[in-house]
């Protein structure tokens, strides 16, 4: 049986970081969307762990796969309130197992529900991909928006999983408060 390890990744975790996400987001650089993620050198990874919490799964001590929660400002973060994931990867050499659906769950559940104590967490996606809308929608996240960045990309959904729905009613009550007072 595989040990898992999930973790924050380090700065000595970067050229490993390149390879997964590089080999991941293959399907990106394909449809030609302008994700930062898609063209990640050594550089993009090591400030991306630097400034925001990059957490990694570990099998078998190797990382499999890594995704990214957002921390400071993200315009996504101010549309909606909740914590924002971002340069979600799995190696493609470990696709499939179910290392990926592991490593958001183990997110949502430890980090945006127990830790922050956030109700619910967003992520987005381009409606032009293939298969990521459905994947994330069979994990329980739902559209709540969606835009075009312009940027050529066409549709882009912002999707939300909550993580604690009593909690999460008090939060959109404190919303659409703070909105009808504006």
């Amino acid at each position: 049986m595989s040990e898992f390890i999930f973790r924050l990744a380090e700065k000595k975790d970067a050229p490993r970081l390149v390879e997964v996400i590089y080999d991941a987001y293959v399907t990106i650089r394909d449809l030609k969307l302008h994700w930062p993620a898609a063209h990640a050198n050594l550089e993009l990874v090591e400030e991306n762990i630097a400034e925001n919490e990059c957490y990694v799964l570990e099998v078998e001590d190797r990382i499999s796969a890594t995704v990214t929660l957002a921390i400071g400002d993200n315009p996504m973060t101010a549309l909606s309130g909740l914590p924002f994931l971002k340069w979600f990867a799995v190696d493609p050499a470990y696709q499939g197992k179910g290392y990926g659906a592991q490593l958001l769950g183990w997110v949502e559940e430890r980090i945006i529900r127990e830790r922050l104590g956030a109700p619910a967490v967003t992520l987005a996606t381009a409606e032009k991909h293939p298969w990521l809308l459905p994947m994330y929608e069979r994990r329980g996240y739902e559209r709540i928006h969606a835009f075009d960045p312009g940027n050529g990309d066409g549709t882009m959904h912002l999707l939300r999983k909550i993580v604690d729905s009593g909690h999460y009613e008090r939060f959109s009550r404190q919303r659409t408060g703070q909105a009808a007072s504006r």
